[in-house]
């Protein structure tokens, strides 16, 4: 088993640099997981991990039996190492290198002739990211959608704030006309959060097909999905300001549409 012990070893710069960049990500078509769960989630979604890397101090080699892993490259590495490649303090001394996934829209599938989508426009925050997909795991819908995307979903802020949902969900990332396509093609009601025209949320029936689509807290979506929405929704406030954190909002609608199923069944 191969032993890293210097943060100026040639492959542990280029790992930080995956950390770093989304242009290295990208070009590589690689990325770092961080984390006894996170990597047990990719895992599980079929992600092609090439490397592990583990202080032994911290994790012991008789704990990658959990992983079930399939003859992957283990290197053994100083905490000082570890400490550089990290992005988190809390992870248990182990970190993996995993290739990318193709996040095209073709390969959505859907289990139900109903499904219940989220669709996010142009969200910049990695957190807000992460946690959208924490929301869309907990109420375990069929695909989330990410239109214009502003930063890559293997950003390590989205993968720590997601808490590995990045790995539980469907995804797929396209434009906004190529999202809204799709949508119409496949006869899914386009429900739009904005506050011109709307309605309440919960006025609104969610049991046929639907996509519940949100934008970014300082501007919002864009024109192109208030024109080919189905119905404009709002959450109705009650207290001085008019907005709250898209992943607020977007569990609010998203739970109220998992109501209405759970009551129509």
């Amino acid at each position: 088993m191969k032993h890293i012990s210097s943060t100026q070893n040639p492959y542990i710069k280029d790992l930080l640099k995956l950390q770093e960049k989304q242009r290295e990500r990208n070009k590589k078509q690689r990325f770092i997981v961080e984390g006894k769960k996170e990597i047990t989630l990719a895992l599980k979604a079929n992600y092609d991990i090439e490397a592990v890397l583990f202080v032994p101090d911290l994790f012991s080699e008789k704990n990658l039996t959990l992983f079930n892993l399939t003859t992957p490259n283990l290197i053994t590495i100083t905490k000082e190492v570890y400490q550089k490649l990290a992005y988190r303090n809390s992870t248990e001394g182990i970190i993996a290198v995993s290739k990318t996934k193709d996040f095209s829209l073709k390969n959505i599938r859907f289990k139900t002739k109903k499904p219940l989508i989220l669709v996010m426009e142009a969200i910049e925050k990695p957190g807000n990211i992460g946690a959208l997909l924490r929301t869309a795991d907990a109420a375990n819908i069929d695909a989330v959608l990410i239109a214009n995307p502003k930063t890559d979903l293997y950003n390590p802020n989205t993968i720590r704030s997601s808490v590995g949902c990045i790995f539980t969900n469907q995804i797929a990332v396209a434009t906004s006309d190529e999202i809204i396509s799709y949508l119409q093609q496949n006869n899914i009601n386009i429900y739009v959060a904005t506050l011109q025209n709307a309605n309440a949320y919960y006025k609104e029936n969610y049991t046929t097909a639907s996509a519940i689509v949100v934008g970014t807290e300082a501007t919002g979506l864009t024109q192109i999905w208030r024109e080919h929405a189905t119905q404009h929704i709002v959450i109705p406030m009650q207290g001085a300001i008019d907005s709250m954190n898209v992943s607020v909002a977007a569990a609010i609608v998203i739970f109220e549409a998992k109501r209405q199923r759970q009551f129509k069944s």
